[in-house]
């Protein structure tokens, strides 16, 4: 027969968790009132959730190697944020995030001075003589 047994239901129920971030993410994507300063922290709480979810032991096997593929695949992504300066641009300037939101994450001293330095440039390039 093709009932599943109490092993699958748990293995489904788990994921279900990791699965709903990810619609979440969508569907908070999908209104015309978000921006493009929320793609980062939206993307970190995807990562804190696969990597939590690859990482752990008490998953099966199959959700621990899902969830480990589908971060890799985040990751090709994330990095190309780091391709567009508008993205570190736009979180600088959102008031709910600016540096902090960096610090806060973790980022190494460099990065954020990165960061500064790009906003700092832009703002030369375009807006300094205005």
């Amino acid at each position: 027969t093709y009932k599943l047994d109490e092993e699958e239901w748990q293995m489904i129920k788990e994921l279900y968790n990791i699965l709903e971030v990810l619609k979440d993410a969508t569907l908070f994507f999908s209104h015309s009132t978000t921006n493009l300063a929320n793609v980062i922290p939206s993307m970190d709480i995807i990562n804190d959730c696969l990597t939590t979810a690859a990482i752990n032991p008490e998953l099966p096997l199959a959700i621990c190697t899902s969830a480990g593929l589908a971060k890799k695949t985040l990751n090709r992504y994330y990095s190309q944020t780091d391709e567009s300066e508008t993205y570190c641009i736009a979180m600088i300037l959102h008031p709910r995030y600016k540096l902090q939101y960096f610090k806060k994450a973790g980022w190494l001293p460099e990065w954020i001075d990165t960061a500064k330095d790009v906003l700092h440039t832009q703002f030369e390039l375009n807006y300094a003589d205005i």
